[in-house]
């Protein structure tokens, strides 16, 4: 099994398969506009614009899982991505990240990359999972980690 496996629905509404990114180096992230970690995205956009010709690319989820800092729907969270931070790299509805309905890729995602302590459920926004060419988890990395941190492990898969 790899993240090929799964699909998801764009902020449009587009139901797309994981397996148009193979070959790619990907870094999935839950996201929330309203959210400490939230300026993150300046990072996720500058790391994908940095990379993206070389075959790497950043796929966000918004969640309103934690303390209602999603509550828009997808046309907010497009304009707000793209007004305040210029988001250019894929993004998708809203979908939960953590219990019973949590959508199977961060399902996926979080069994192949358990947290702290071996915990497979996700704390909190902008954490962020790193998948190689192949379609596996390397690294699942904690929402305060920054993308410019990342920028090292995503240039050795790349």
């Amino acid at each position: 099994m790899s993240i090929y496996d799964f699909s998801a629905s764009t902020l449009r509404g587009k139901e797309e398969s994981m397996e148009q990114y193979k070959g790619n180096v990907l870094l999935v992230v839950n996201t929330a506009s309203k959210c400490g970690f939230t300026p993150q995205f300046k990072g996720l956009q500058e790391t994908y614009d940095k990379f993206k010709d070389r075959g790497f690319t950043v796929l966000g989820f918004p969640s309103n899982q934690f303390a209602g800092q999603e509550p828009g729907d997808s046309d907010d969270i497009a304009e707000f991505c793209q007004i305040n931070y210029g988001v250019t790299f894929p993004m998708f509805e809203k979908i939960d990240v953590k219990g019973d309905d949590a959508h199977p890729l961060f399902k996926y995602l979080t069994n192949e990359a358990p947290g702290l302590l071996g915990s497979k459920s996700i704390k909190w926004n902008f954490t962020k999972f790193l998948v190689d060419r192949d379609g596996k988890v390397v690294k699942r990395y904690a929402p305060q980690t920054t993308p410019e941190q990342i920028e090292a492990d995503i240039a050795k898969l790349i």
